[in-house]
């Protein structure tokens, strides 16, 4: 009987085909249906692994890090009022870890800061203003930086970096009456020093 086709898979079994190089012959794959089946669930079950571990990565991705903002120290001012001649402008913080204690900001630890200061100067008695951010360092006090105001309506800009100690203090003076509008005032620690 070798004119005869070989006889039919039952119901419920696939073939499962292997190629010889001599003859071409097909074999029932064990498990049929359920086979299947199994594969199906199993390949599901490792695409909603791989999207879940991608959703876990992604959104620990994109929250930021307590511990790495905490290594960040910094702060921000914003500030509108009058400065009187002879006295610290009385800063408040608005964000940011870095502490100021009676209008002065206190250095945590030693290092290099990013200073960044901008506010538009309204002259009130004089011709002109000296605007001063000090800085003192245990009894003795500097001026870090300095600008002459000239005219009755001025914007006052500074971008530098600085190297301060730390428990130094940062002031910033007057040495007239003036009024002070949208002073923004950042102070970042760019150097990774512990404190």
């Amino acid at each position: 009987m070798e004119g005869k086709p070989e006889a039919e898979p039952r119901a419920g079994e696939q073939m499962h085909c292997e190629r010889e190089p001599e003859e071409d012959e097909c074999k029932p794959w064990p498990g049929g249906q359920v086979g299947n089946t199994l594969h199906l669930v199993s390949a599901v079950a490792q695409w909603i692994l791989l999207l879940a571990c991608l959703i876990y990565l992604g959104i620990d991705f994109l929250r930021p890090s307590a511990s790495q903002s905490d290594k960040v120290l910094w702060t921000h001012i914003r500030y509108t009022g009058r400065s009187i001649k002879g006295v610290a402008v009385n800063l408040t913080a608005e964000l940011g870890p870095i502490q100021i204690r009676n209008g002065s900001i206190v250095i945590p630890c030693d290092g290099l800061y990013l200073v960044s200061l901008k506010s538009s100067i309204y002259l009130e008695e004089e011709d002109w203003l000296k605007l001063t951010l000090r800085g003192t360092h245990k009894t003795s006090s500097s001026a870090l930086w300095e600008q002459i105001v000239q005219s009755s309506d001025s914007t006052v800009n500074l971008t530098t970096v600085l190297y301060l100690f730390q428990k130094d203090s940062i002031t910033l003076w007057t040495n007239s009456n003036a009024s002070i509008s949208d002073l923004s005032f950042s102070l970042v620690l760019m150097t990774d020093n512990k404190c």
